[in-house]
């Protein structure tokens, strides 16, 4: 059994998730539940629970205070967390930064048995919370333009700085990442999710494939069909729709 806690201001969106994961989740053995900031910093530092079901808005604050607080105490987050919450488009872009997992209201139940599969992955491969810390800090500093990105990989959760990410490259429903003194990695995500993050970074999606960061691109070669030379010595192709707009980028470098 995996043991959770929920933690929402709403009796009746805590009885609704209950039910929820009774019947699309039954080895989720809810311990307990809280209803506030102070409630829910007293329940999971008394049960410690694998996983905390948490909403953004409470009563006497918000999600990120109980984190902000368990840390204080404990010094560290011991709990994966999932978070709870309305189209909160700052906080979901956090999330998706922070490799955590989020559920939408009303929370749909395939949503909810995808995000508790990637739990117990994560669950089982790594003890590593710092992805849930990069939240924190990018939630304290307000920032919406964030340096760091958290990716979740077969062996673990690892944070990389968003300016030595080479390229991406896409590979069925899996992405695999070329950064800067390190080993390609491969994440369980599309192309397109990371597309959308990674654009006001400076990335720009060249072909189906690939998405490159432009601070690596050595060189823009016409014939052969055009390609470019990035900074590891990828020869990566473009596609025909995507010339125009990167010739167009060069020319403001």
């Amino acid at each position: 059994m995996t043991t959770a806690i929920l933690i929402d201001d709403d009796a009746n969106l805590r009885a609704g998730m209950r039910q929820m994961l009774s019947r699309y989740a039954p080895d989720i053995f809810i311990m307990g539940e809280a209803d506030s900031v102070q409630s829910g910093v007293e329940a999971v530092h008394r049960l410690q629970p694998q996983v905390l079901f948490l909403d953004i808005q409470l009563t006497d604050g918000t999600g990120f205070d109980v984190l902000e607080k368990l840390a204080e105490i404990n010094g560290k987050i011991t709990s994966q967390v999932v978070f709870i919450t309305a189209h909160e488009q700052y906080a979901i872009k956090a999330f998706r930064f922070s490799a955590l997992d989020f559920l939408l209201k009303p929370v749909d139940p395939d949503e909810l048995q995808k995000v508790i599969l990637k739990i117990k992955e994560v669950l089982s491969k790594s003890d590593n919370y710092a992805h849930i810390d990069l939240l924190l800090e990018n939630i304290r500093k307000k920032v919406d333009h964030f340096k760091r990105i958290a990716l979740s990989t077969s062996d673990g959760i690892h944070l990389f700085e968003i300016s030595d990410i080479i390229r991406c490259e896409s590979e069925d429903n899996y992405t695999k990442f070329y950064i800067k003194n390190n080993k390609p990695i491969l994440i369980s995500k599309t192309l397109k999710e990371y597309e959308e993050l990674l654009t006001e970074h400076g990335f720009e999606r060249i072909h189906q494939s690939h998405l490159i960061n432009l601070a690596y691109l050595k060189s823009y070669i016409k014939k052969d069909g055009g390609y470019v030379v990035m900074a590891d010595n990828s020869n990566l192709p473009i596609s025909q729709r995507k010339k125009e707009r990167l010739q167009e980028l060069l020319k403001m470098m």
